[in-house]
This record gives C-alpha cells, structure tokens and sequence, in this order.
C-alpha cells in the first residue's frame, strides 16, 4: 500500500496542491507555520474521515471560501483507488471511494491504513487515560470491524444509561429500568475488555522490540493494561457501584474508566519521564502498528510523521530512521539537516513556503 499522489483545493492554507509521492521517505520541509502539517492533515482524513486535530470541518475550508476538496490516489494491491472528500460549509462533507458515497465514517477505516505522529501524540503518554483508551480504540477499529461495533454499541448504551440516571432523580419508579441497560453494558463491555488486553499484549512486544533498537538496547519498555472491572466481575462490579452511580449521575465502572502504564526501566513514563522519554515511547507506541496492520491485513501502512525529532537526541533520531526504513514516510521538518546528519536516504523533497509545495530535485 502507498500513496501515489494528493490533491487539496481551498483546504486549509492551499488554494491549490498536488503533490506526488515516491517510495521510502517523502521530506516536507520549511519554516514553521507554512503548512507542511495540513498536508499530513489531508491524508490522515483521508484515512479515518477526521482530523487528528479534531477541528470542524468548517475550520478546515480556506478563509473566505465556500467549499474545498481532497482527493488521493492511492495504490493498494497493484491497484490503483481514488479517495474524494468535499466539504462545504452549508452542508455535510461528502465522501466517495472509487466514484462511490461512503455513508458512514466507519465504512472508510481499514481502506487506506496510515499510522501517524504528531506533537498531540506526546498526550498519549503525557495526559491522563481518556488519551490512552483513544489510542488502543482508534488502532484497534482500523483492522477489527466487530470491535468498532461493540465500541460503538458499547457507548450509545453508555449514553443511554448516563441519561436514565439523571433522569431517575426526578422519577425513582425509573430505577427498574437500570438492569436492562446493566444487562447491554455489561454484554459489549466484557468483548471490548478481551480484544483490548488481547491487543495491548500484542503491541507491547512489538512496542518492547523497536525502543529497545530506538535507544540502543538502553530502555526496557513494559505496557500493563489498567481495567478498572474485569470481565467476570463487572456485573457485580455495576451492581455494587449502582448507589454511587445513582448519586453521581454517571456510570463508575466500565471499560470506559480503563487506562494501560507505559514504563521504561520501571519508571512510569507517565508521570516521571522526561521529555525526550516520552516522545520516544510515544513513537515507539505509533510504530508498534506498523507490524500488527501488516499482519492482519497483508499490506504495509503509510508513515506520517510530523516534527518527530524534537527533544530526540541524535542517537534515537538514528533508530528512528534505521526502524522505518523501506516503509513509504511521509515526514516533516524545518530543515534536511537531521536527515543528512543521520544519512538518511530521501526519496522525494517538497519545500514548503505559504501554501505552495515545491517538488525538489
């Protein structure tokens, strides 16, 4: 799978783009505030439907325009697939794969896979487990559709339930109701339980493998997940936390409460880790993917990686390197010191200046 070529009409600070990518590693680079994010920004929606800035879609029209298009071209299987994403700021953005509507944002994961890091990344170790639990779900629905449904079966009941609770301080005759929902929360919570110890296991190995290369052997990282029921307990868990929940108004236990510790050495990265720490294991957690979508699909991913160098020191900027060689990256940076200082090979330049790409040889 790779990225042959985008396209941007009036998205973000591109009146107009298009950009063709080689194999191995595509450098976009200039000064800051230019727009080389965006285009990563373009291609990671391609991909899920949403930014990984979580900005509306209208904030990503350029200023003073009406609507704006995305369109990728992408090579999966020695076929050739085309990706369009309109938006308008009157109306839904729409969405076409091949020529076809793609109705629900679900239906896009899976098709083009891209693992990505950006500095919101450094919140993954950083901040606290709504950031960690974000992580494992969007990762895991990219090559599990069953899990994506449980999730999201699992959070319209937890919805449904926060609401009976409130509603229940005006009508107590409504507290019947809760085992009815228990009975839902309880079905889906335990499946989603199971696939993410299953996958976090599977992620720490791998995650193990490619920090120890990152830091020369020097780091030891270790993942524990964090439940805050397990399975055969959660109904019981619900039911003597139902008092608390009826007072609270919302549900206390859940796989929705859950969080995994990320440690290097036995330090908690988490909380005692420094800066260049965490970015690396964040990095290390991002490419940890790579190998798991290439197992459950058959197909390499695409490599995002925006401003990844910061607070690395030279030595795991070179592991970083060395790790993704062969795999089609996308990357940016102020300048092609760091690449020619760790002798990376480049495939393809783009110099970045407001809202131009200018391919170099």
């Amino acid at each position: 799978m790779r990225i042959r070529s985008v396209e941007f009409s009036n998205f973000r600070n591109y009146k107009s783009l298009k950009a063709e990518f080689g194999e191995g590693i595509n450098l976009l680079y200039g000064d800051n505030a230019q727009g080389k994010t965006n285009i990563l920004e373009g291609i990671y929606i391609c991909s899920t439907s949403r930014s990984h800035r979580r900005s509306s879609d209208r904030e990503l029209i350029l200023f003073g325009e009406k609507e704006a298009h995305i369109r990728l071209i992408l090579e999966k299987k020695n076929d050739l697939h085309k990706i369009d994403i309109h938006y308008r700021k009157d109306n839904k953005k729409g969405i076409a794969i091949d020529g076809i509507p793609v109705r629900k944002a679900s239906e896009m994961f899976g098709f083009l896979n891209v693992v990505m890091f950006a500095p919101e990344d450094l919140a993954l170790v950083k901040s606290g487990p709504a950031e960690r639990r974000r992580f494992l779900d969007r990762e895991i629905c990219q090559t599990d559709p069953f899990y994506m449904d449980d999730l999201m079966n699992y959070n319209r009941v937890l919805e449904q339930r926060n609401k009976l609770l409130k509603d229940i301080v005006r009508d107590s005759s409504l507290k019947d109701t809760l085992d009815v929902w228990d009975e839902q929360l309880v079905r889906y919570g335990c499946r989603i339980l199971k696939v993410r110890e299953k996958y976090l296991k599977e992620t720490e190995k791998t995650c193990s493998e490619i920090h120890s290369f990152m830091t020369s052997g020097e780091e030891e990282i270790k993942l524990s997940y964090e439940k805050n029921t397990n399975e055969a307990e959660f109904k019981e868990n619900l039911e003597k936390s139902r008092e608390r929940d009826l007072y609270t108004m919302t549900t206390n236990r859940g796989p929705h409460r859950d969080d995994f510790s990320i440690t290097a050495n036995g330090i908690d990265l988490r909380t005692y880790g420094s800066q260049g720490q965490q970015r690396s294991a964040a990095v290390s957690l991002k490419l940890s993917e790579i190998g798991i979508i290439k197992e459950k699909t058959g197909e390499m991913p695409v490599l995002l990686l925006d401003d990844v160098f910061s607070e690395m020191d030279q030595r795991r900027q070179e592991g970083l390197l060395k790790e993704i060689s062969g795999i089609q990256t996308i990357i940016t940076g102020t300048g092609i010191d760091e690449m020619t200082r760790n002798n990376a090979i480049i495939g393809k330049k783009f110099y970045i200046k407001q809202g131009t790409a200018l391919e170099e040889e």
